[in-house]
């Protein structure tokens, strides 16, 4: 058989791709996440107490701010990842930008703050709680995340990983925000963001074991 003989027969019925499955594929993907992550918060930890008051709102707001302001761009992300040769179209600048902002205003934070008052304000009562937390929270959404990739085609696992890894962690501390109690900006970055860099490395860690062809 002749090369062009071979081409026109493999061309022959060949079906449209469907452009908006991977779309599909990974929103379905990051919302199941997200409402298992709230759910088991739920279920296991509970909403905090006071969240009638002005001054919780304000901090639960804060703290869905940053930690939504991660997980959209992570999710953006992870579309171009989850195509052959995607990695060459992301970048970090608009999830490290949460981050930056966060760290930022707990800076000014400790620099308004009295000297003695900063150990108080950067561990909070709960800093191990929340470190632990969050990644334990995050397992479910990861490997809910990590089976809508392997119907995709990364090609670089390890960044595919990462940002799965990302993702996980972010919804479920948008889980944990219901719960947490510490309050102040150094606590929210250092073991929020901390957290869920922890979540990223592992992910990164585990992309390329867990998405191999």
């Amino acid at each position: 058989m002749k090369t062009s003989e071979l081409i026109a027969v493999l061309s022959n019925n060949v079906e449209a791709v469907n452009k908006d499955q991977l779309k599909k594929t990974i929103g379905t993907a990051v919302v199941a996440g997200t409402a298992l992550g709230i759910g088991a918060m739920l279920l296991f930890f509970g909403v905090r107490t006071h969240l009638e008051t002005t001054h919780a709102w304000l901090v639960v707001t804060t703290k869905l701010v940053f930690t939504v302001g991660v997980a959209i761009p992570a999710s953006m992300y992870l579309l171009r990842v989850a195509r052959p040769g995607g990695e060459h179209k992301t970048s970090v600048a608009l999830v490290a930008l949460p981050f930056a902002g966060i760290a930022l205003l707990g800076c000014v934070s400790l620099m308004l703050a009295p000297l003695p008052h900063w150990h108080s304000m950067m561990l909070g009562g709960h800093w191990l709680e929340c470190l632990v937390s969050i990644p334990m929270i995050a397992i479910v959404p990861f490997l809910i995340v990590i089976l809508a990739l392997r119907q995709t085609a990364p090609t670089d696992l390890t960044r595919a990983g990462a940002f799965a890894g990302l993702i996980a962690g972010s919804v479920a501390a948008i889980g944990y925000t219901l719960h947490c109690v510490d309050d102040s900006l150094p606590f929210i970055a250092l073991w929020y963001g901390g957290a869920m860099a922890f979540c990223t490395a592992v992910g990164a860690y585990l992309g390329p074991k867990l998405l191999r062809w």
